[in-house]
Parts: C-alpha cells; structure tokens; sequence
C-alpha cells in the first residue's frame, strides 16, 4: 500500500512540472543555420537581406510564405519546411531581438 501511494505521489508532483524544459538557447541554436547567408545574429553585408530586429510577426509571415510557395525563392522554401511552426517561431524571436546593423541590407 505505501509503494502505491508513493508513485501517486510522484505522479502528482511531476504533473505539476511543466512539460519540458525549454533550452533558453534554443532559438539562437535554430537561427545559427542561417548565418551563412544572412549573417551572425541576422546582419548581413552581402547580397542577402538582414533579418536582425525585423519584427517577429513579419518575420513569421515571410517564412510562411517561403513554405506555402507564396513567395518565391531558390532554397528558402525547403528550409523553411524544415522546421516545426514552433521552432520558426523562436527563430523569429531572437532575429527580433537582435539590434539591426546600420548598412546591412533589408
């Protein structure tokens, strides 16, 4: 009897956790893959648009686009589709959140 209401117990106190810890580097970790064209942290210097401080949700719309077809392009479209609405999502974020870099394309 004490062994069932010790797993009880434990089954109550990891209910009350949440569900998975989210890795606060997580969306810097995702938004690494795009340096190579767009540069570290989103500021690019070449022929690539910058995406550092871009609005999340415009940012979101863009990589949407990318995935429906609705925007054309010659890779960001499978890209974009690897990933999950949740990972473009923090991808957004901490491009977002990045300080735009003066003479950085847009």
């Amino acid at each position: 009897m004490n062994f069932k209401l010790a797993l009880a117990a434990a089954c109550l106190s990891a209910a009350a956790l949440p569900a998975h810890a989210q890795d606060p580097d997580l969306g810097r970790n995702l938004a690494a893959t795009c340096a190579n064209c767009h540069g570290t942290h989103g500021r690019s210097f070449g022929g690539n648009e910058s995406l550092a401080g871009e609005p999340r949700d415009t940012l979101l719309r863009k990589l949407n686009a990318f995935i429906s077809g609705e925007k054309p392009a010659t890779i960001m479209h499978q890209i974009a589709r690897g990933y999950t609405p949740e990972q473009l999502a923090l991808i957004a974020e901490f491009f977002a959140a990045q300080k735009h870099s003066e003479g950085a394309p847009q």
